[in-house]
């Protein structure tokens, strides 16, 4: 059992790696093709399919290092999943968009569609994990399989592509997996249900106090945490699919063992060394800063 256990982490580790995003086989696509408005997270304002003025003919950003100090803050809290270099160098076959202009505009468009597929893999990968919710293993990687072969689409038909029929579909398996680990959680927990603190999708949580909050096993998808105080929180067993992190205050909050928390929630909150994060997310640099 332990070595079959160990070849699955194995195989979720290589399929994670898969969707993170490898800039360095992207032809910046993240920086052309999506709009951004002047805001606290851009100094200025981009339409969609213009290049990013800090773009530079090698496709790297000539200000990466400085993003944070010069505004461009939204730019470090962006997470593609793998779905910048699967566009150039699968669905375009390594071809760019400014040595081919002619496949420019179906590229940018193709783009924020792959990057929502990949987000779906990241879910899926992760529901094969739970193991309270085995039961619908099954389902899982059937829709796993069909969003890996959506995401091989030639450019065209992936630019036709319901994503959102797609996505309602993954997101109702999904949520049956979030209910599956949740249910089991409380009934190890022991915690009576009119004891704990209930909150439905997409709760409006902005600024909420919740400094040292029993959050196990709560329901947060989609919910609006943007510059709540979760320190000392624990989210162990949280569904946070969807909810928003920006500039949540994460320090000493226990999130590692949440559900379908991903790096693009973490790199817009705020936290510290002793923020505690899954293994397979990155602490970002500004945990230790902020």
């Amino acid at each position: 059992m332990l070595e079959n256990e160990n070849f699955s982490e194995i195989t979720t580790a290589g399929k994670r790696l898969h969707m993170q995003g490898d800039c360095e086989n992207c032809f910046g696509l993240c920086c052309v093709a999506l709009p951004y408005a002047a805001s606290t997270d851009f100094a200025n304002h981009k339409d969609a399919g213009q290049p990013c003025s800090n773009l530079q003919t090698d496709f790297r950003c000539g200000v990466h290092t400085q993003l944070r100090q010069i505004g461009f803050r939204g730019c470090t809290v962006y997470d593609c999943f793998g779905a910048g270099q699967k566009v150039s160098q699968s669905t375009f076959g390594g071809q760019d968009w400014r040595k081919a202009p002619d496949t420019a505009k179906i590229m940018f468009e193709v783009f924020p569609l792959m990057r929502q597929l990949h987000e779906l893999l990241w879910y899926l990968t992760e529901a094969l994990t739970l193991q309270p919710a085995s039961q619908i293993h099954d389902e899982v990687r059937a829709a796993l399989a069909e969003t890996e072969r959506l995401t091989n689409l030639e450019p065209e038909l992936l630019r036709d592509l319901d994503i959102a029929a797609h996505r309602a579909a993954v997101n109702a398996l999904l949520l049956r997996a979030s209910e599956l680990v949740r249910e089991a959680a409380l009934r190890e927990l022991e915690i009576p249900k009119g004891r704990r603190k209930t909150y439905g999708r997409g709760a409006d949580l902005i600024g909420a106090k919740l400094k040292g909050a029993d959050l196990r096993a709560c329901n947060l998808r989609g919910s609006y945490l943007i510059a709540a105080d979760l320190r000392d929180a624990d989210l162990r067993k949280a569904d946070l699919i969807g909810a928003d992190f920006r500039d949540t205050d994460l320090r000493g909050a226990d999130l590692s063992d949440s559900l379908f928390l991903t790096q693009f929630q973490v790199n817009a909150a705020k936290g510290d060394m002793h923020t505690k994060l899954p293994s397979y997310l990155t602490r970002p640099a500004h945990f230790s800063r902020e």
